[in-house]
């Protein structure tokens, strides 16, 4: 792994950090500050939502600015809006927060193309080892974000401010290693070179699985995933042992990708992405046997894993969708898609946990899940009728 690689898989560390943070206490601060309980998890919405509403405006910052500058601008914008989040904790002023969480959404949208921007700092032969080694990144967010949470939460008179404020100094020290990183060029589109549009982009089979395995992949995991603090808070366990879960979790989200790009290599991305659409259906049946803490921990870490295998293979199939001009468009309809689907599953998941309960949040992930498996099938076969084609 070269050195620009390296720093760039500590930012995403640091990324992880402040979301797992986010999705650690955002619940439970909504929880204690909304005016009804099915609105708890509206500052993990606005947050989501606010990726979805700025993907565009980062992909055209990128093009303008480049990566480096963009990447900048969005830890600015982290700063800015971590330090509004503990101020509206601290002031018990529950729609402020959800706009900080929604402005803090520029950070998630711009640091979500970490992953694109890792295959263009290797070789293209070694580009889905370099999303795996980036997004791999992660495992400083497992450890660091449920236990920043923890240790900080008492650390101002209201619980949890104390979290947000510490995410500004994470950000800080993701500005000061970006600096040190070099990205080459973004190839954009020229006379000579303009780059199909969008709707012709999107409408090849391999665009509409990888972004539809990608985006319901992360809407269950969001879904689950935001929904875990209050589940087990309802069923009286301590915050610790949700700190405890949450760090599995994000473990199982990203451990295995120091392998997940040699199998995708060796198995392809299809195959890869059928074990994780697998593995949630793994999560969904361990969650319904029961609500004790070794059943959170294991459907929790069985959902990261899923998600692990889902993401990265449909990242790398992604790249199969665009030409070089055309990455910064294509990557920024598909974050729009995730985000999107993301802002539906945050809210249903604190309206769904908070009235229907546990059970029937696990039985509706079923559906999304079963979609995702059904996309990968049709491209296997679509791919099968096109080899048989090509060979007659």
């Amino acid at each position: 792994m070269n050195l620009n690689l390296l720093l760039l898989t500590l930012c995403q560390g640091l990324f992880l950090t402040n979301n797992v943070t986010f999705m650690a206490i955002n619940g439970l601060v909504g929880l204690s500050l909304a005016p009804s309980p099915w609105m708890a998890t509206l500052p993990i919405t606005g947050y989501v939502a606010g990726g979805a509403l700025c993907a565009s405006l980062v992909a055209r910052h990128q093009r303008a600015w480049g990566r480096r500058r963009a990447f900048q601008a969005g830890t600015l914008v982290a700063i800015g809006s971590s330090a509004l989040c503990a101020y509206a904790a601290s002031t018990h002023q529950f729609w402020l927060l959800v706009a900080a969480t929604l402005l803090a959404g520029y950070y998630n949208a711009n640091a979500g193309l970490y992953r694109f921007a890792a295959t263009e700092l290797a070789a293209p032969r070694y580009k889905e080892r370099a999303i795996s080694w980036v997004l791999a990144g992660g495992i400083i967010g497992a450890v660091a974000g449920p236990n920043l949470a923890s240790a900080t939460r008492d650390a101002l008179p209201v619980a949890f401010a104390g979290a947000y404020a510490a995410l500004v100094a994470v950000a800080l020290l993701a500005l000061l290693v970006l600096s040190f990183i070099r990205f080459p060029p973004l190839p954009l589109p020229s006379a000579a070179r303009p780059g199909r549009p969008l709707r012709e982009i999107a409408r090849q089979p391999v665009f509409i699985v990888a972004v539809l395995g990608c985006a319901l992949g992360y809407g269950v995991m969001n879904l689950l995933m935001a929904a875990t603090p209050i589940a087990m808070s309802q069923c009286a366990h301590p915050f610790k042992s949700t700190a405890l879960v949450l760090e599995w979790h994000v473990l199982g989200m990203f451990v295995p990708s120091f392998f997940t790009g040699s199998l995708i290599r060796r198995f392809g991305c299809l195959p890869v992405m059928a074990v994780g659409v697998g593995l949630n259906l793994v999560c969904i049946a361990v969650a319904l046997s029961g609500v004790d803490l070794m059943s959170f921990t294991v459907a929790l870490l069985a959902l990261g894993i899923g998600w692990n295998f889902l993401f990265i293979g449909g990242t790398t199939l992604f790249t199969e969708a665009y030409r070089p001009e055309e990455k910064t468009t294509a990557q920024a309809a598909m974050d729009t898609v995730i985000f999107t689907t993301m802002t539906l599953t945050s809210f249903s998941s604190g309206a769904l946990v908070t009235t229907s309960g546990w059970t029937w949040l696990n039985l509706g992930s079923i559906a999304p899940v079963l979609l995702a498996a059904a996309a990968l099938a049709w491209l296997a076969m679509q791919r099968r009728l096109t080899q048989n084609r090509a060979s007659t």
